[in-house]
C-alpha cells in the first residue's frame, strides 16, 4: 500500500522526496507534486509524514504493519 499525497495541501517542497531512505518517491520533479514511483518498496518508516510541513502524505497501512503507537484515530 503506497503512501497517497493529497494535491491540494501539497506545496511541492520534495522534502519527503528528500527524506525517504528507499527512494520511493523515484523521478519525481523539484516544484511539482510528488510521484510515488516505487510504493511496493515503503515499509512504513513515516519519515516522509514527519517531515511533511502541511500533512499532505497518508499512509495506508495493512494489518501486519500497523504500528502500535498510532492511534486508531491516526489509522485510516
Amino acid at each position: 500500500m503506497p503512501p497517497v499525497i493529497d494535491d491540494a495541501k501539497c506545496v511541492q517542497c520534495g522534502d519527503c522526496v528528500d527524506v525517504c531512505p528507499v527512494d520511493v518517491y523515484y523521478g519525481s520533479k523539484e516544484g511539482e507534486t510528488p510521484v510515488v514511483s516505487y510504493g511496493e518498496d515503503c515499509f512504513f518508516c513515516s519519515s516522509c509524514i514527519l517531515e511533511c510541513q502541511t500533512d499532505a502524505i497518508l499512509l495506508r497501512y495493512p494489518l501486519y504493519a500497523q504500528p502500535s503507537y498510532l492511534t486508531d484515530e491516526q489509522i485510516k
